[in-house]
């Protein structure tokens, strides 16, 4: 018997029976590989995460790999034996802002997979053909299962527009962080610095391109052109934008807590910071992200520490909260 994780409330779960849904016209049936937990996965079983971005009870798992196993009527056959990973956000595609490729801004109301429709902590997952990217025929699946983290740091890349030759800096040394070295290495900056708050991921910074370290409470330069923070907390967001010259971009990628202090505007005024912010993936962030990792560009697998099967759920959210520094990315395996 298969199985699925259920959260069916804040704090309770389940291990339930899982029965495939027959893909409908337009849809596709994926044979999960490998499920991501993150911050946000913890949040949905805590209770915690914010009012509308959750349906109870729910299958979590919006990080994952897997390969088509069934398609639907009007979905080229094709897929059938791809290997594939998903966007998560269920645009309407029709309003405005779906027409301009901001699919993350849909004005129809927000609906993802892992959060408020059933996510990929199961055997198989049907969603709409059209939110796959196919991978590389040789891909490896286990390490595609981070291509969501990471595509949301494609966006970002994206919107820094970091050119050759220019400064740049990564605050946050998590996996976002990580993925953050590695897309802005492949611009060919000057000096790619990253900042954290403790010294255990100064040696994977380094190996993905980082050519500096520093500790966020040492003394850090103030001429960046542009610094991406990953790192969810207001403190990591204003040494972020201390570390940027007049005029230099910033990108916001964490959430931290409600109510928590923010950004100087008189600061970001007088030095005219351009300040802009990310949540989740546009297609065109998945496109490049699927790219790059068929190029052989980033290289998700070193920050898999890991891997357990669907009833180590628990274990699993334990993990990603005990801030244990040797804890990186932790997977579920179908």
């Amino acid at each position: 018997m298969s199985t699925a994780v259920v959260v069916e409330a804040p704090g309770r779960y389940r291990l339930a029976e899982h029965t495939p849904r027959e893909p409908g016209p337009g849809e596709v049936l994926v044979a999960v590989h490998a499920v991501g937990i993150c911050g946000s996965d913890r949040e949905v079983y805590q209770g915690n995460r914010p009012e509308g971005y959750v349906r109870y009870p729910l299958t979590p798992g919006h990080e994952w790999s897997g390969t088509v196993s069934q398609v639907g009527a009007g979905v080229p056959e094709g897929l059938v034996g791809r290997k594939v990973v998903g966007e998560g956000f269920r645009n309407c595609q029709v309003c405005e802002r779906c027409h301009a490729g901001e699919t993350t801004l849909c004005t129809d109301g927000y609906e993802e997979t892992g959060f408020t429709r059933p996510g990929a902590m199961a055997a198989t997952l049907t969603l709409p053909a059209r939110l796959l990217h196919v991978l590389p025929d040789d891909a490896d699946l286990t390490a595609a299962a981070l291509l969501e983290p990471a595509a949301c740091v494609a966006a970002a890349a994206l919107k820094a527009g970091a050119r050759p030759g220019e400064r740049v800096a990564v605050v946050g040394t998590g996996t976002l962080g990580m993925f953050a070295v590695q897309f802005l290495r492949a611009v060919s900056p000057a000096e790619l610095l990253v900042v954290g708050t403790g010294n255990d991921r100064e040696a994977l910074s380094r190996r993905f391109g980082a050519t500096g370290f520093r500790l966020e409470d040492q003394g850090l330069p103030d001429d960046f052109d542009v610094v991406i923070e990953t790192a969810g907390s207001a403190s990591a967001a204003r040494t972020a934008a201390s570390l940027l010259r007049r005029g230099g971009r910033l990108v916001l990628t964490g959430i931290p807590g409600p109510g928590a202090d923010g950004l100087d505007p008189t600061d970001l005024v007088v030095r005219q910071l351009e300040v802009q912010t990310v949540f989740g993936a546009p297609p065109d962030a998945w496109a490049h992200t699927v790219r790059v990792f068929g190029t052989g560009l980033l290289d998700p697998l070193p920050l898999v520490t890991h891997q357990l099967p669907l009833t180590g759920f628990p274990q699993a959210i334990e993990l990603v909260g005990a801030g244990d520094p040797k804890v990186g990315k932790v997977l579920l395996r179908p």
